[in-house]
């Protein structure tokens, strides 16, 4: 648990970078798998240093991923909206309602809860179908961003983040059926780099252009909802005995605050020296 909260520090204050720099980057063409946006931002210094501390959080997350149920850790890095309010709070004098403050006391609430029912990681290894299942959701993602491309700014921004973070969730359960990165013929490790690549790619073009609350809320419900019902239907992620209630509320209450923290994913307007 200590690693996914670790994680979700990281890629709390990567978000706000990348998002500082998708922005500052020249507008791409509109369409949602945009490769050439992805490369202007990529020469700029926060999205770099953004892309390192998401390496630095990606081992972190694989590390609670192999320990714990993914349903735990899908709730903790949703948590990372909390880590960029506080963050925001303190460096950058972004003022707080008390509704605000609330939300992240009831992420630190459901986290807490999580922490006491949650059991180990399920012993179920998965199959070739899922495997499968898995691959085609990540190129399912990419035409969804293709499409989303074509909305209007509002629905673009939600369906780009929600698909972002469906190709993120295909990341979190390919983790678990992977036994070996070097076996070329799992579909799992070719669905863990579609997604992957897939995310990031419709991840920044949401941050580029619309509501980046938006995007981030619909991240938010890809990466947590979906993975952890694989993990419990199909992989037998399970709850320390008679404490499957509070695991559920507990998850409940800690994804509630994090959506209620969306617009922290929104970046401070760049600063005339870049």
């Amino acid at each position: 648990m200590i690693c996914a909260l670790g994680a979700a520090v990281c890629f709390g204050t990567a978000s706000v970078l990348q998002a500082v720099a998708a922005r500052a980057a020249e507008p791409g063409s509109g369409s949602g798998v945009d490769a050439a946006l992805f490369l202007r931002a990529v020469r700029q210094w926060r999205y770099l240093l953004g892309l390192g501390l998401d390496a630095v959080g990606f081992v972190l997350q694989i590390i609670a991923l192999r320990r714990i149920p993914i349903y735990a850790v899908g709730a903790a890095l949703a948590a990372s909206l909390a880590v960029t309010a506080v963050v925001a709070a303190r460096l950058l004098r972004v003022r707080l309602s008390r509704a605000e403050w609330g939300a992240v006391w009831m992420v630190c609430a459901g986290l807490l809860m999580l922490g006491l029912a949650a059991g180990e990681e399920g012993s179920g290894t998965g199959s070739l179908a899922l495997e499968l299942v898995l691959l085609a959701v990540a190129g399912l993602v990419l035409v969804v961003g293709a499409v989303a491309g074509r909305l209007p700014d509002g629905p673009r921004a939600l369906v780009l983040g929600l698909a972002a973070g469906t190709g993120f969730g295909v990341v979190e359960v390919s983790v678990r059926l992977i036994d070996s990165p070097w076996d070329l013929r799992d579909p799992a490790l070719y669905a863990l780099l579609l997604g992957g690549g897939a995310a990031f790619l419709l991840l920044t073009s949401a941050l580029a252009r619309g509501s980046v609350t938006a995007a981030t809320a619909g991240l938010v419900l890809g990466e947590t909802i979906g993975p952890a019902a694989v993990g419990v239907v199909w992989l037998g992620d399970r709850t320390r005995e008679g404490l499957t209630w509070l695991a559920v509320a507990g998850f409940a209450v800690a994804v509630a605050g994090s959506l209620a923290l969306a617009r922290f994913g929104e970046p401070a307007a760049p600063s005339p020296g870049g």
